[in-house]
């Protein structure tokens, strides 16, 4: 139940042993509209967490149990696409930095500023939707590749490389008309007006199977 609450819309994920941090910001966000969950433990979110999970975390660095560079790397597995927001003290700054190079968004460092953190939080929302709109898009373009029958794939293939109608149906030994037609579904079934964006199709399609 909790993940599929997770799971509907943007939702700021809040993980701190910190009790008062934790109502601070829940306040903070909640007041400025945004929809909040918190936890007292990277093991308590890891637990709740799901592989598509809209929104952002904001995640203190220092915690008893779990750190939360260990819930960060263990999230790599689970929920890799959610921007992180690392809550450091002074001294957790190089691990802040660490955390950076192994992909989280952004750290900020107690006391924070509420808008500061507010600035940050609305920019991973924002990238989080942007991403969110890439996979709707990719999945999108797998459904439609998925409907083509072998042969319209070998035609796609063909058609992509650059070869001219009468070219194709000399490699695939069938006739001039035929490849018009496979061609034609081909273009319907991908939802595209142009080579060029047939292409564009399949290189985002290749790079998101490279992921």
């Amino acid at each position: 139940m909790a993940g599929e609450m997770m799971a509907r819309e943007q939702c700021v994920f809040v993980v701190d042993d910190d009790e008062a941090m934790r109502d601070s910001l829940a306040w903070l966000l909640e007041s400025n509209g945004l929809r909040v969950r918190v936890f007292a433990s990277g093991e308590a979110f890891l637990e709740a967490c799901t592989d598509d999970m809209p929104g952002c975390l904001v995640l203190d660095v220092r915690m008893p149990g779990m750190s939360g560079l260990e819930l960060h790397e263990k999230l790599q597995a689970v929920c890799p696409g959610l921007p992180v927001i690392f809550v450091t003290g002074h001294g957790d700054v190089p691990m802040a930095v660490s955390a950076l190079k192994k992909g989280a968004s952004d750290f900020i460092e107690k006391p924070f500023n509420n808008k500061e953190i507010l600035r940050l939080i609305e920019q991973c929302l924002a990238a989080d939707r942007e991403q969110s709109g890439q996979r709707r898009r990719c999945a999108e373009i797998r459904r439609r590749l998925g409907s083509l029958t072998q042969r319209e794939r070998e035609v796609m293939d063909l058609v992509a490389a650059g070869r001219l109608n009468k070219q194709i149906a000399d490699d695939l030994g069938i006739s001039i008309k035929t490849v018009e037609v496979h061609r034609g579904r081909v273009m319907d079934k991908m939802e595209v007006r142009s080579v060029a964006e047939l292409v564009q199709c399949m290189m985002e399609a290749s790079a998101t199977a490279a992921e």
